[in-house]
């Protein structure tokens, strides 16, 4: 799997995103830690106050999930379409490894929860929250190793991620949406196809794909299918140069709005999410609970299903010469960036909030098996990368 051509772009997009993911992630580790920090403070009543005041018909919760969020998945929507078309996953070669590890990385989690909570109407509901990786996370914790770890590793992480954040729109689509209200699902269609044509037209001013982009918003937030959903399908019009073996052509519509749109997302609004979603009170939870169905469930997903699913089967291929492991690299270093995908913080935190919507206790509990299971995910993948030689050192 080679990345040298990815990597020594002089203005890859690629290069900038992982600079930006990565202090993004720093920051909302620190984000997530003053949510808790604030919830289990003497300014817990007014940090959920804040939370559940009006503005508009939504609550601020709501305003940040199901508005701001959407700019995220906006973005995840461009990165997975930039990838696909111009990127690391341009070609199918360059598509098995990290997509076959991310469905394994996704499917295995999956059913250890399942296996876990079988028996619980409720707690079944949250199948999907060990599903995804948190990109950011992942990535500030590898800008804590610094140099220790190659180009390859990185690039390798961030495919999966990508790829395993589209899979997990898609199951937020299928399994994830309430009852649909066709009227505004058709006038969201509507807006879709205008998109399509004008990219088809040539249209390269971003303004008319972000002033129809807001009324699909609008129309698929009263569809019944999950708001942010709509980011995804605008990205997917956007228009994108492709330019193979050279720089990022910066004057493409999609570089534009992805490079114009990345730190508001990596340094603001992904970290408002997390203070606001990472806040548990704990005063009604004992260690015990930990070992409750939907906590345990999650945290073995993230922790054990996630290293197991990723790192078996990149091994498996390698073994089978369908693909070769990432360039400058050796095992024990795969396996410590297996661990890391078990960091699902900010895409599990926003499933388990549709998964239990309406029950408080097992949205609470999913929040503090996300929390382990990020948490140990992180620790344990810093310390193998930490100690681990690399390939100089091994030889």
């Amino acid at each position: 799997m080679s990345v040298t051509p990815l990597i020594s772009r002089p203005f890859s997009m690629m290069r900038a995103f992982l600079a930006a993911e990565a202090a993004g992630g720093i920051i909302l580790m620190a984000a997530a830690a003053a949510g808790m920090l604030v919830a289990n403070s003497a300014l817990a009543g007014g940090y959920f106050h804040m939370l559940h005041v009006e503005a508009g018909g939504l609550s601020i919760l709501h305003w940040i999930n199901d508005g701001l969020m959407a700019l995220f998945f906006l973005i995840v929507g461009l990165e997975v379409k930039r990838e696909l078309l111009d990127g690391q996953l341009s070609r199918w070669p360059d598509r098995l490894l990290p997509g076959v590890a991310a469905g394994a990385g996704v499917v295995l989690p999956a059913l250890i929860y399942i296996a876990v909570n079988r028996g619980d109407a409720t707690g079944l509901r949250g199948w999907a929250i060990p599903a995804a990786t948190d990109i950011a996370f992942a990535l500030g914790v590898l800008a804590l190793l610094g140099r220790r770890i190659p180009g390859s590793l990185k690039i390798l992480l961030t495919a999966v991620a990508i790829i395993d954040d589209l899979i997990a729109v898609l199951i937020i689509a299928l399994f994830y949406s309430a009852q649909l209200n066709m009227l505004p699902l058709a006038l969201a269609g509507g807006g879709l196809v205008g998109l399509a044509l004008c990219n088809r037209a040539g249209v390269n001013s971003l303004w008319p794909y972000l002033l129809i982009g807001l009324f699909i918003w609008f129309c698929v937030l009263q569809s019944g299918i999950h708001a942010t959903l709509a980011g995804v399908a605008v990205a997917m019009t956007v228009p994108l140069r492709k330019t193979p073996g050279t720089p990022d052509d910066r004057h493409s519509p999609l570089y534009r709005l992805e490079h114009g749109l990345h730190p508001w997302i990596a340094y603001a609004i992904v970290p408002l999410f997390g203070f606001a979603n990472a806040g548990v009170s704990l005063s009604g939870f004992a260690l015990p609970d930990l070992a409750a169905p939907v906590p345990l469930g999650i945290a073995l997903g993230l922790f054990a299903g996630k290293q197991l699913g990723i790192f078996s089967t990149i091994w498996l291929l390698s073994r089978l010469g369908w693909a070769e492991r990432p360039s400058h690299s050796t095992w024990p270093q795969v396996y410590g960036v297996a661990l890391l995908c078990g960091i699902g913080f900010t895409m599990s935190l926003f499933i388990s909030g549709l998964a239990f919507a309406g029950h408080a206790h097992e949205s609470d509990a999913a929040k503090l098996g996300i929390l382990l299971g990020s948490l140990t995910s992180a620790i344990a993948g810093y310390a193998v990368l930490r100690i681990v030689p690399g390939v100089k050192a091994a030889h």
